[in-house]
């Protein structure tokens, strides 16, 4: 089976000759596991047996989407917790510790932003954000305590493209690890290992949840970086070769974080799976009609998404997400004001935080997702206070088109 779908539908493939196969895995409803010796479980806790002791460590659901997610991204190994920013925070903290720095992109989600400057930086964790565009300003802020260089595939809500293999480039001739962010396009239109990215972290509440359904996170290692070069995992790189990243994520970090993974979440975003690509591809072709329709709009000022041909990363996008663009579109007005206005007279795209859902949603992002932010670190950011984030779904082209245009007419 080599179709994306297909993968994604049948998992590991039919398995002939036996009776009473579901068709759905099992979720298993359970905290712990029996055991049939004192030594069994000894074993187990030690690492010597492969088996689920405690849903917190593990669990046969979750273990069953991390084996799949594996398969459709080709990782060589992958975790799943209970959300992206878990996912995030824990890998983290699994890289750096105090006085280490890391190079991360100035576009960057407002929670992985607060995260990373105002949670991290009272623990001594310094974060330094650059123009991932210019390769060479990446390069400038590398030293010898750089943990990781951190960016999204596509920017939240800049919808900014970097050029994903020269970013490796430099990460690598500095042996330095590359964490990218693929929740927005997902492994399905981007391949990061395929450009070099060595950890490839996604929220997996967005497309891969199939509409809004389970909150949940990703991190997937793609065996590319030499774990004996971390100052944080070489004792373990000596002990799991490659899976030293993976080992010390489950036998010790995520295990005292105790972020895991609900196995109802986990059986949801299998189901979620199975649709990925038929909703990406659905999504990316109507946000596209709908960037055009907007910018034929007299009251839209700006039109931002990448599979505009003026985008300035569209090219990039063009090669790097295979001819779709994602589900993210941004479209600015006069004045938050405006923006208010417009979204208030919305009646089919939803008021709602979130992206990739089944349902098209409309947010104010310098209001919401950073508002916590002053107006002077907003600008840096360029979080702008007449734009709007539409997150496309699955509704026809004509009926969005329609609800955004008496919407921006005023009554």
């Amino acid at each position: 089976m080599n179709d994306f779908t297909t993968r994604a539908v049948h998992g590991a493939g039919l398995v002939p000759g036996e009776s009473s196969v579901p068709l759905r895995p099992p979720v298993y409803e359970t905290v712990a596991f029996a055991f049939d010796s004192a030594q069994s479980i000894a074993d187990a806790f030690a690492g010597r047996r492969p088996q689920h002791s405690y849903s917190r460590i593990s669990n046969p659901t979750v273990a069953e989407l991390e084996r799949r997610v594996q398969e459709l991204s080709g990782g060589l190994g992958v975790l799943a917790l209970s959300s992206g920013m878990a996912a995030i925070s824990t890998l983290i903290l699994t890289l750096a510790e105090s006085g280490a720095n890391l190079v991360a992109s100035r576009f960057l989600f407002g929670n992985t932003v607060s995260l990373f400057t105002r949670t991290l930086a009272p623990w001594g964790l310094e974060t330094r954000l650059v123009d991932m565009t210019r390769p060479e300003q990446v390069a400038a802020a590398i030293d010898g305590n750089t943990r990781a260089v951190f960016l999204e595939s596509i920017s939240n809500p800049q919808l900014e493209v970097a050029d994903l293999a020269a970013i490796a480039a430099v990460s690598r001739a500095a042996r330095v690890p590359l964490i990218l962010d693929n929740t927005a396009p997902t492994f399905y239109l981007c391949p990061a290992r395929n450009f070099g990215v060595d950890i490839e972290l996604l929220s997996s509440t967005k497309y891969l949840s199939g509409g809004g359904t389970s909150v949940g996170g990703l991190i997937i290692d793609h065996g590319l970086f030499d774990w004996a070069t971390s100052p944080r995992l070489a004792k373990g790189a000596a002990a799991y070769g490659p899976f030293a990243l993976l080992a010390t994520l489950r036998r010790e970090v995520n295990r005292n974080l105790g972020a895991c993974l609900a196995p109802q979440a986990a059986a949801a975003q299998i189901l979620g799976l199975e649709t990925l690509a038929l909703r990406i591809e659905r999504s990316s072709a109507t946000a596209l009609a709908l960037a055009e329709f907007l910018q034929a709009q007299p009251q839209v000022q700006a039109t931002g998404y990448p599979g505009l041909s003026e985008h300035p990363g569209h090219a990039l996008a063009d090669k790097q997400f295979g001819g779709r663009y994602g589900g993210i579109l941004t479209f600015d007005l006069e004045s938050q004001a405006a923006c208010f206005a417009c979204i208030d007279r919305l009646r089919l795209i939803k008021r709602a935080t979130n992206i990739n859902d089944n349902k098209s949603l409309a947010i104010h992002p310098a209001s919401t997702i950073f508002g916590e932010f002053s107006p002077e670190e907003q600008a840096v950011m360029e979080i702008r206070p007449g734009t709007i984030r539409i997150s496309v779904g699955l509704e026809a082209p004509e009926d969005l088109m329609a609800d955004l245009k008496q919407a921006l007419v005023n009554p």
